[in-house]
């Protein structure tokens, strides 16, 4: 036997109908969706304005971004690190760098202040 029988015809055809009345549904009138306007609050109207593209407040907060960000990487950066390297690597002052300290020994002479550094003291008691 080929083909449907007249109930899976019938059934088949009434398939067949509903799914196209639904897609049929499913498309929108020009009124729809009908959605009620939300009065808007003094926030939400601020924040509108304030967001708004092209505005004044805009140009210059970007351009206040952009010269803080070359000023950053071009400058402070940079000259940080020359600071650094001249402070504590190429510096020729006394206790600039100091790889190991010089010994002192009794009659030596302190270069900042000129102070000898004085014997010690012989003591006889218990160690």
């Amino acid at each position: 036997m080929t083909g449907y029988t007249p109930d899976e015809k019938l059934r088949l055809d009434q398939l067949i109908k509903l799914r196209r009345q639904w897609l049929k549904d499913q498309e929108l009138s020009p009124r729809e969706p009908v959605v009620e306007p939300k009065p808007r609050n003094a926030v939400v109207k601020f924040w509108n304005r304030f967001l708004e593209p092209k505005s004044l407040w805009r140009l210059y907060a970007y351009k206040a971004y952009s010269g803080g960000i070359i000023a950053l990487t071009r400058v402070l950066i940079p000259a940080w690190i020359v600071h650094y390297c001249v402070k504590y690597h190429i510096s020729q002052k006394p206790y600039g760098i100091v790889g190991t300290k010089p010994k002192l020994f009794p009659g030596d002479v302190i270069m900042e202040t000129g102070e000898v550094i004085p014997d010690l003291p012989e003591s006889h008691g218990h160690h």
